[in-house]
C-alpha cells in the first residue's frame, strides 16, 4: 500500500507529560541557536490532556529551568500545598504520623493540580514555539532503516470490526525523522518492543508496576481546605500488599483522591478496584466524601522499578523518555518531574547531534543529574516494601528517609517479575468485599460510564490473546482466573454457557489501564493502537478550572 510521508527533524510520540517539555526545549533551542528545526508531536489522545485524569501534586523542579516566567504565564498552577498529613490506617482507625518522618512526601512548594490543564497550558506555550501537534494520531507501528528508528506509523483509521475497509478508510502515514522520541507513559505499546529489540534491559532487574485509580469529586464547603495533602497506608490491603492512598484537595471544592496497588500482590482473589472503593468507606476517608459529588473515574498503571530497573534509555535513531522508561520516584510517587527533566536532556543531546551520527550520550546525561539523585534515594523504597510488607516496610523505609536520606550502603534487588507473585487460588483466601453504597463506593460499570471511555463497535479490539485457550484451561484453574478481578474497567469476564465457561473481553469497557499486559501470569495478552478519537476523554475539568 502506497502511504502519505511527512518528513521532520524530530518527532515525537508522547503520553504528553514529557514529549510537551522536549518540544518546548528543543524549539527553545533552535531560536536561541538561529537554527531551525521541524518538529511534530503525535497525541493518541482526541486532544492534548483528553487520557489524563486530572490530580496530581507536582513539583516544579524541571519547570522552573524550562520556563523560568511559567507564573506570569499563566500557567494553570494555583494551589500551593498548605499542609501534609500522613496516616497509617487500621480498619477501625488511623494513626497519624509526623510528616517529618518521612522526608520525601513533604510537599513544601509543590503544588495541587490539574496535570491534565498544565498539558494544555504547555500545548499552547510549544504551538507558540511553530511545533506541530497532531492530536488523535496514535502511533502504531515502528519505521526502520538498517536497524536504526526512522520514525514512525500512524494507525490506519476506518477498518471495520472484521478487518475490512470501511468507506472511510484513511491509511495510515508514515511519519519520518533524524531522531524519534518515545514518551508514551508507562508500559507504552512501541516502548515495551524498542526495549526487547536492543535489549535495553539487561543486566536490569524486572520493571515493576503499580495500578493507581484516582476519582475526582465535589465535597461540601465544611469539609474542604484547599492545599491540603493527605497520604495513608495500612488498610484495607493485605499486611504483604502496601497500597497507598491520597487524598489532594484543590479549588472549587474539588478533591482529588486515589489508590495504588503494587501490581506484584500474591493473592488471585484481590481486586484492586474493590480495595479502592472499600479504602473510601474508613472513618478518616468517609467524611470528606459524604454528600459530596463523584465528577469522574480512572485509573492508569504506574512504573515504580526505579533505579535498579531503569533500562538504557538511548538506540539508533532515538530515546526514550519519562514513564516509557521509568524515572518515576516511587518514595514521592511523582514522576511529572523527572519526565519532564528526561525530556529537557533528550532534547539537549539531540539539538547537539542533530546533523551526525554520534552516539546521544543521552544516559551519560541523565546519570549526571538530579534525575540519578532522586532515584537513586529512592532505590530501595519499593524492594522493602515487597520484602517486608505494608508495616515493617513503612517503618524500614522511614528510617532509610529520615535518618540516612535515602543513601543506605546497600541497594536491595527485587528481582521477581510482578506476574510471577501471584500464588495459586487453592493456596489463599477468598476476599469478600462489601457491596458499594452508591454514596462514597461504586460499581466497576457506574465508574466506566464516568470515565468518557468510547470506542467505535465496528473496530479492530485493540485487545487480543495469543492463546484464546489459556484463561479458560490455565488460569481458570490455576488462578481463578484474576482478570477478572485485576481489570480496572471489567473488560475481561468469565460466563458460564451450555458448553461450559468461556472467557469474554468486553473492549468497549477498556481505559487503557494495561493491567492486563502487566499481571497476566501467562504473558497471553497483547495491546495495539487503536483508532482515534477513543479512549477516556475528560474535557470537563477543563471547563471547571480554566474558568
Amino acid at each position: 500500500m502506497a502511504r502519505e510521508f511527512l518528513e521532520y527533524d524530530v518527532v515525537l510520540v508522547v503520553g504528553v507529560h514529557s514529549g510537551l517539555r522536549d518540544a518546548i526545549n528543543l524549539a527553545q533551542l533552535a531560536k536561541e541557536n538561529n537554527k531551525p528545526l521541524e518538529i511534530c508531536l503525535l497525541e493518541k489522545g482526541s486532544e492534548i490532556g483528553a487520557h489524563i485524569l486530572s490530580g496530581n501534586v507536582f513539583q516544579p523542579t524541571a519547570l522552573n529551568e524550562l520556563i523560568p516566567d511559567w507564573k506570569e504565564k499563566n500557567c494553570p498552577l494555583t494551589v500551593p500545598v498548605k499542609k501534609d498529613k500522613l496516616m497509617f490506617m487500621f480498619e477501625k482507625f488511623s494513626i497519624p504520623i509526623p510528616s517529618f518522618v518521612m522526608p520525601p512526601m513533604n510537599n513544601h512548594g509543590n503544588y495541587v493540580a490539574s496535570l491534565a490543564n498544565l498539558c494544555r497550558w504547555l500545548a499552547t506555550q510549544a504551538e507558540d514555539l511553530g511545533i506541530e501537534i497532531f492530536p488523535g494520531f496514535p502511533a502504531s507501528e515502528i519505521l526502520y532503516d538498517n536497524e536504526k528508528v526512522v520514525g514512525v506509523r500512524t494507525g490506519d483509521m476506518g477498518v471495520s470490526l472484521d478487518g475490512e475497509e470501511k468507506s472511510s478508510f484513511e491509511a495510515g502515514i508514515d511519519i519520518k525523522a533524524k531522531y524519534t522520541i518515545f514518551g508514551e507513559g508507562c508500559r507504552g505499546h512501541l516502548g515495551k518492543q524498542l526495549i526487547a529489540k536492543y535489549n535495553l534491559d539487561e543486566g536490569k532487574d524486572p520493571q515493576h508496576y503499580g495500578i493507581g485509580f484516582k476519582e475526582v469529586w465535589k465535597i461540601k464547603d465544611e469539609m474542604h481546605e484547599e492545599g491540603l495533602v493527605i497520604h495513608t497506608n495500612g488498610w484495607p490491603s493485605a499486611k504483604n500488599t502496601p497500597a497507598g492512598s491520597y487524598l489532594y484537595h484543590a479549588d472549587n471544592n474539588e478533591v482529588y483522591l486515589g489508590y495504588v496497588v503494587p501490581l506484584d500482590y500474591e493473592n488471585p482473589y484481590l481486586s484492586p478496584f474493590d480495595e479502592f472503593q472499600t479504602w473510601k468507606t474508613h472513618p478518616s476517608i468517609r467524611p470528606y466524601l459524604e454528600g459530596g459529588e463523584r465528577l469522574t473515574y480512572g485509573a492508569r498503571a504506574l512504573i515504580k522499578g526505579g533505579l535498579q530497573s531503569l533500562p538504557s534509555m538511548e538506540f539508533p535513531g532515538g530515546v526514550l523518555v519519562g514513564d516509557n522508561a521509568g524515572t518515576l520516584v516511587f518514595s514521592k510517587i511523582k514522576g511529572s518531574h523527572t519526565a519532564m527533566k528526561s525530556g529537557m536532556l533528550a532534547a539537549e543531546a539531540i539539538f547537539k547531534n542533530i546533523d551526525n551520527e554520534d552516539d546521544l550520550n543521552f544516559n551519560e546525561l541523565i546519570q549526571s543529574s538530579w534525575i540519578q539523585t532522586e532515584l537513586h534515594k529512592s532505590r530501595n523504597f519499593g524492594p522493602m516494601f515487597h520484602k517486608f510488607g505494608a508495616l515493617i516496610g513503612a517503618a524500614f523505609n522511614a528510617m532509610d528517609q529520615l535518618i540516612f536520606r535515602g543513601n543506605l550502603p546497600f541497594t536491595l534487588r527485587h528481582t521477581t517479575p510482578d506476574y510471577a507473585c501471584m500464588k495459586p487460588a487453592a493456596d489463599m483466601p477468598r476476599i469478600e468485599y462489601p457491596k458499594p453504597d452508591g454514596k462514597v463506593s461504586f460499581d466497576k460499570l457506574s465508574s466506566v460510564f464516568l470515565s468518557n471511555t468510547y470506542h467505535e463497535e465496528d473496530q479492530p479490539c485493540h485487545l487480543t490473546l495469543k492463546d484464546s485457550s489459556i484463561p479458560i484451561l490455565q488460569n481458570l484453574p490455576m488462578y481463578d482466573e484474576p482478570a477478572q478481578r485485576y481489570c480496572p474497567a471489567g473488560v475481561y469476564d468469565v460466563v458460564a454457557t451450555d458448553s461450559g465457561p468461556e472467557f469474554v473481553i468486553n473492549g468497549q469497557n477498556c481505559g487503557h489501564f494495561n493491567t492486563c499486559d502487566i499481571t497476566d501470569t501467562s504473558h497471553n495478552h497483547t495491546r495495539f493502537a487503536q483508532e482515534c478519537p477513543c479512549g477516556p476523554h475528560r474535557p470537563h475539568l477543563q471547563i471547571i478550572q480554566l474558568i
